[in-house]
């Protein structure tokens, strides 16, 4: 009798956090550990409301971080360096559908918090939750600096504000506090960023061009070229990562920054490199805080071996498109520093509709 009245408390205390926070607060621990907030969403299954709502914590969590941690120090009335990391997070959460998510009762973003805390065997931390979430209201707040009131780290919102000017670097990270809108390709049929569509139109393909996809996956672009009527050769490192791109390419598993197996040239090349991502906060938001400053150089050496691996084989009179979804200048300018580059193009968020690219083109 016990144990039984023990599994129907214990069962009690489940349901008594939604599906939507169940969710959202397993997406963030994960996305904590390293994963991808969209990715891990996409995985989830369940009712489309709850999937909604998890989705808006989760992504509102991330873009808003900076600003969530201060709250949570101002409303506790002290520094928290030492959180345990389902401390914060359920902390996090319960202070954004508070103060940023209209329609949300407070009593279930309060108590549903608290619970979560204690699912995750933090129950001494459950009074310090409770205490602190009741503490929260909408009352504007004086942030500490830019960069909290931006929730953008402070190298980065250096970096462009040095790169682009104050003005437009907070209207970047502004950019990046907002949800993209969803836009449809018209030529595919393919959820696509209009920054992102914005790239393959500055190849020129005409119908029956052969063109060399390097880092392909996951295929929108490369549905954009097919859509033109060009042959396209598809490429990307691994397998699993061309599943997406449409087989009605040539899709080859290769290293893009070694020695290329093609014994041919193509009349168009597009080197869709990897790179940091920064040009995408809005719809990654969790690159804010994984990126590190030291990481650009290590991005930049990959980009100019794949672009110099990719030039020999383009055909005379060719045309060869770099881009790269960052806005730092050693990911873009510096990388074609020196190489016979016909033009460059900039999207910013903020300022242009969509994702941050970059671009240049490459004529032979």
């Amino acid at each position: 009798m016990k144990a039984a009245a023990h599994s129907r408390s214990f069962a009690a205390i489940l349901e008594r956090v939604s599906p939507a926070r169940e969710i959202a607060f397993r997406v963030l621990q994960r996305v904590h550990g390293g994963g991808y907030a969209t990715d891990l969403l996409r995985r989830e299954s369940g009712d489309l409301r709850d999937l909604a709502l998890a989705e808006s914590i989760v992504l509102g969590c991330l873009r808003y971080q900076a600003q969530l941690d201060y709250l949570i120090e101002y409303f506790s009335g002290r520094k928290q360096p030492k959180l345990d990391d389902e401390v914060r997070i359920a902390l996090r959460m319960g202070i954004f559908q508070l103060r940023y998510l209209d329609r949300i009762p407070a009593h279930a973003a309060v108590t549903e918090s608290v619970e979560l805390v204690k699912q995750a065997h933090k129950r001494s931390a459950a009074g310090f939750v409770n205490a602190v979430l009741r503490k929260v209201n909408r009352s504007p707040v004086t942030w500490p600096d830019k960069a909290t009131e931006l929730s953008l780290p402070g190298w980065m919102l250096g970096r462009w504000q040095q790169q682009y000017g104050e003005q437009a670097a907070a209207a970047i990270a502004r950019a990046a506090l907002e949800q993209p809108e969803a836009a449809i390709n018209p030529d595919t049929g393919r959820q696509q960023d209009p920054g992102a569509q914005s790239i393959v139109p500055l190849l020129e393909i005409q119908p029956g061009m052969t063109v060399l996809d390097l880092c392909a996956a996951p295929g929108n672009k490369t549905a954009q070229l097919l859509a033109l009527g060009a042959q396209v050769v598809a490429c990307d490192r691994y397998l699993k990562r061309l599943a997406e791109v449409p087989a009605e390419t040539k899709r080859i598993v290769l290293d893009a920054a070694t020695a290329l197996p093609f014994s041919i040239k193509f009349d168009r090349i597009l080197v869709d490199a990897p790179c940091s991502g920064t040009g995408t906060l809005a719809r990654n938001p969790e690159i804010k805080w994984r990126l590190r400053e030291s990481d650009l150089p290590r991005f930049a050496a990959l980009q100019r071996e794949i672009l110099e691996t990719a030039l020999p084989y383009l055909k005379p009179g060719g045309r060869l498109v770099y881009a790269t979804c960052s806005l730092e200048r050693e990911e873009n300018e510096d990388i074609v520093m020196g190489q016979p580059v016909a033009a460059t193009h900039l999207r910013l968020p903020g300022r242009d509709p969509g994702d941050g690219f970059f671009a240049a083109v490459f004529s032979s």
